[in-house]
C-alpha cells in the first residue's frame, strides 16, 4: 500500500517525537510531507514556482513542469480546480507558505483523510495511519451506514471505519491553514436543480470523450517503464501484511491490458495498442524476438455452469481472440477453476485500507492479473461515468424530454422478468420518475428515513430484479442490498442520519438535479470499492490503471447530453465511436455484448462451494458483536443462497467482506509509526472483540 501524509499547524515536539515508519520526506519545516511505501521515482514529482510555493504531485500526470508551475501560481489565488485538469490519475498537495491544498478527486478513487492531531491537522490518502496517529477506535455506525445506505452520501457523511479520521468528498478539496483551521472547498460547480447543463451536440460530447481517454492512455504509455527492481519491505503495515504484499509471481516488464470483462477493457487495449511508441513488452528470444508489444490478457473461467453461460464464455474467448489479432497485441488466455471462485482464500491477502465488496472476489483477480503486466490497464468504472443511472429519468421529466423515456422504459419491461405484466410497466417507470422529479430533496430524505426504519424487509426488497432495482433507484435514496440482513437498532441509528441530514440547512437550500447527484454518489460507491480492489489484488511491483476514472475522463464522460446516454446499449455506441474516430474499425461481431449472467453464475457457484467456511465465518461473528447483524440470521442466508433461493448475492458479498476486513485488522500487529515515546498503536473497536 502506497500513501502520502503530512500535517499542518502541529506543534514541534509532535514532528520530533512521531515519524511514519520507513517514510521518504518530500518537505520538512513546520508542515511536513512524506512518501510512503513503494513509490517508484517518476511517480513522485515536484515543483516549485516562487517563494515558498511548491506542488508535490503523487501518480501519472500528463502535465509538464511549466503546465504544473503555472496552474500552481493559479491554485494560489484560489483557483484549485487548476490543479484537478491534467490527464492522468493522480493527487496533487500544494504549499503555499503555511497554507496548504489537498483536491480530492472527482470519481472518489484517490481520496484525501484527516484527523486534528498535536493541535493541527494531519492528512493523509489513506485512513488507517491517520487512525494509527490517534489511536482511534472503530465508527461503528459508519459501518452501519455503509451496509445500510452505501450509495447515500447523507448516511455516510464524511466519515470513514475510524473515529475522528475525516475523508474528503469527492470533487472537494481540504485547505489547512497555520493555526489548525481547515476548510473543505467545492472546486466543481454543480449543476443547478431545475436548469439544465448547456446542451452538447452529440458528436463533440463523443469526440471529448475520446480525447480524454487517449490522452489518458497515453500518460501511461508516455511513462518510463521499470523491470520492477525488489524496493525492499514495504513500510506502513504490520510485519504479516508485508509477507503477504510481497509474495506472488512478478508480472511481466511494459504495458498490458484487459481483453475480457466487457468493452471498456477492451477499448483500452486497442486505443493503447494503436498510440504511437512502444509499449514496451518484449515476446520471443534470440532470433526469433517478436518485437515490443502490448500484452492481452483474457481470462475465461469454464468452470462448472449452464449451457448457456457456457457458451457465452465461449463467444467471449472468440472476440478476444479476433481481437488479438492486432499485431501490436500479444495475447495471452488465463484459465479459471474452483480455487479462482468467488469467496476463495479469505483467510489470506493483505489488510486494505477500508473494507469494500471486491474483497471476496480478490483471489480471483490476483490470479488473472498475475499473468498481466507492470502497468496494466483494467475498464474498471466505465459503467459509473458512460451509463444512465435511473433517476436521470426524472431529469429527462424535469427538462421536458419525454420522448426520450420510451426507449429505456421498454428495455425495463424486457428485462424486469418477474412475470407482471409488461403493458403496466412504462407507466410505473414514469410515474417513479415523476414523483421522484416533483419531491424536493429534504422531503426525499425524510421519507427514505421512515421507510428505512419502519419496514427495512420491504424496502430492501425493492432491490430484486431489473425493475425491481430502477424504481428504487428513482428515489433520493435507497437501501442497500445488505440492509435486509442487518439489526433494527443499526437501522434505526441510520435513519436517524438520514433525518438529521434532511432538517439540516444545508438540505434545505441543496442544488442538484436528482439524476446527476444520484449518478455521481453511485460513483464514489464504486470508485471507493476499486481502490480496494487496488490494495487486495496489486501484485508485487505492478501497477493498476484505470483511466475511466481520471478526472478529465470522468468530466468528459458528464458532458454526453442525457438524451443519448439513457438509450440501451449506450456505452458500447460511444466507445465503438470512440474507436471509430481513432481508427479502430472493424470490431468482432458481439462486441458491446453484455456477461452479466456468466458474473452471476459464476459468484452462485463460489458462494455454492464456499458456503461451509463461511458459515464456520459467521459462527461468532465480530459484525454480531457490534450489534450490525445477528449471526443466525445470516448463516441461514447463506445456506439459502447457496441452494439457489433468490437473495441479493452483491448483499451477501458486503457482508462476507466487512467480517474478514474486520478479522484481519483485529490481528494486525504494529504501527505505521516510529519515533519516541510511540507506543505501537493499533486501531481497535470499543464494541468488537479482538
Amino acid at each position: 500500500m502506497r500513501w502520502l501524509v503530512g500535517w499542518c499547524g502541529a506543534t514541534a515536539g509532535a514532528l520530533r517525537d512521531v515519524q511514519p515508519l520507513g517514510a521518504q520526506p518530500l518537505w520538512d519545516g513546520p508542515d511536513p510531507l512524506w512518501a510512503v511505501g513503494d513509490w517508484r521515482p517518476d511517480e513522485i514529482r515536484l515543483v516549485h514556482a516562487d517563494g515558498d510555493t511548491h506542488l508535490a504531485v503523487f501518480g501519472y500526470c500528463g502535465a509538464d513542469d511549466a503546465q504544473l508551475r503555472s496552474s500552481l501560481i493559479s491554485a494560489r489565488a484560489g483557483a484549485l480546480r487548476k490543479l484537478t485538469t491534467w490527464p492522468g490519475s493522480y493527487t496533487a498537495v500544494a504549499r503555499f507558505g503555511r497554507r496548504t491544498a489537498i483536491p480530492a478527486d472527482l470519481a472518489g478513487s484517490r481520496p484525501v483523510f484527516h484527523t486534528p492531531w498535536a493541535g493541527g491537522t494531519a492528512y493523509a490518502t489513506a485512513a488507517l495511519p491517520l487512525a494509527d496517529l490517534t489511536e482511534a477506535q472503530l465508527n461503528i455506525p459508519h459501518l452501519a451506514a455503509v451496509l445500510a445506505c452505501p450509495e447515500t452520501p447523507e448516511a455516510l457523511g464524511d466519515g470513514t471505519p475510524y473515529s475522528g479520521v475525516h475523508r474528503v468528498r469527492p470533487g472537494h478539496a481540504l485547505v489547512l491553514r497555520e493555526g489548525g483551521s481547515r476548510d473543505i472547498v467545492d472546486y466543481e460547480p454543480a449543476t443547478p436543480l431545475v436548469v439544465a447543463a448547456p446542451p452538447v451536440e452529440r458528436e463533440a460530447a463523443v469526440a471529448g470523450v475520446r480525447e480524454a481517454l487517449v490522452d489518458a492512455v497515453r500518460t501511461r504509455l508516455a511513462a518510463p517503464r521499470h523491470t520492477a527492481p525488489d524496493p525492499g519491505p514495504v513500510p506502513g503495515m504490520g510485519p504479516a501484511d508485508r509477507r503477504t504484499a510481497r509474495s506472488g509471481p512478478e508480472p511481466a516488464p511494459g504495458v498490458g491490458a484487459d481483453l475480457s470483462g466487457g468493452t471498456a477493457s477492451g477499448t483500452l487495449a486497442l486505443l493503447a495498442a494503436g498510440l504511437p511508441g512502444k509499449p514496451g513488452t518484449v515476446f520471443g528470444t534470440g532470433d526469433t524476438l517478436a518485437g515490443e508489444r502490448l500484452l492481452a490478457v483474457t481470462f475465461n473461467d469454464l468452470t462448472a455452469g449452464t449451457p448457456a453461460a457456457h457458451t457465452a464464455r465461449l463467444a467471449e474467448l472468440e472476440r478476444a481472440r479476433a481481437i488479438a489479432a492486432n499485431p501490436r497485441l500479444h495475447h495471452i488466455v488465463v484459465t479459471g477453476d474452483e480455487t479462482t471462485l468467488p469467496y476463495a482464500e479469505l483467510d489470506s491477502g493483505p489488510l486494505t485500507d477500508e473494507p469494500g465488496p471486491s474483497l471476496v472476489s480478490a483471489a480471483r483477480h490476483r490470479h488473472r492479473l498475475a499473468a498481466g503486466s507492470t502497468d496494466h490497464l483494467i475498464g474498471n468504472g466505465a459503467r459509473q461515468v458512460l451509463d444512465a443511472h435511473p433517476a436521470r429519468l426524472a431529469d429527462l421529466l424535469l427538462d421536458r424530454h419525454r420522448r426520450h423515456l420510451l426507449r429505456p422504459v421498454r428495455a425495463l419491461a424486457k428485462a424486469s422478468g418477474n412475470g407482471r405484466s409488461t403493458m403496466f410497466v412504462p407507466f410505473t417507470v414514469y410515474r417513479a420518475a415523476r414523483r421522484l422529479a416533483r419531491t424536493p430533496y429534504p422531503e426525499g430524505l425524510a421519507g427514505a428515513a421512515v421507510r428505512l426504519r419502519e419496514s427495512p424487509d420491504d424496502a430492501a426488497a425493492l432491490t430484486d430484479g431489473a425493475l425491481g432495482a430502477s424504481l428504487a433507484s428513482l428515489a433520493w435514496s435507497r437501501p442497500g442490498p445488505a440492509a435486509r440482513w442487518l439489526t433494527g437498532e443499526a437501522l434505526a441509528e441510520v435513519s436517524m442520519r438520514l433525518e438529521g441530514a434532511a432538517l439540516s440547512p444545508r438540505s434545505a437550500h441543496a442544488t442538484g438535479r436528482p439524476g446527476v447527484l444520484r449518478a455521481r454518489a453511485a460513483l464514489a460507491h464504486h470508485a471507493a470499492d476499486h481502490r480496494i480492489f487496488q490494495q487486495a489484488t496489486e501484485a508485487r511491483h505492478q501497477r493498476l490503471h484505470a483511466p475511466f476514472y481520471d478526472n478529465q475522463v470522468v468530466r468528459a464522460c458528464r458532458a454526453l447530453p442525457e438524451t443519448l446516454r439513457v438509450q440501451p446499449g449506450a456505452r458500447p455506441d460511444v466507445l465503438r465511436a470512440v474507436l471509430h474516430s481513432a481508427g479502430v474499425r472493424e470490431l468482432p461481431p458481439g462486441w458491446g455484448a453484455t456477461n452479466r449472467m456468466q458474473q452471476a453464475e459464476t459468484v452462485q457457484a463460489g458462494l455454492r462451494l464456499a458456503v461451509g467456511d463461511l458459515v464456520d465465518l459467521f459462527e461468532a461473528p465480530l459484525l454480531a458483536d457490534a450489534g450490525l447483524i445477528e449471526a443466525r440470521v445470516v448463516r441461514r442466508a447463506l445456506r439459502a443462497a447457496a441452494q439457489g433461493e433468490p437473495l441479493p448475492l452483491d448483499g451477501l458479498a458486503e457482508l462476507v467482506s466487512m467480517e474478514v476486513w474486520l478479522r484481519r485488522l483485529m490481528a494486525r500487529r504494529g504501527s505505521c509509526w516510529t519515533g519516541e515515546g510511540n507506543r505501537e498503536p493499533r486501531a481497535v473497536s470499543s464494541g468488537v472483540s479482538p
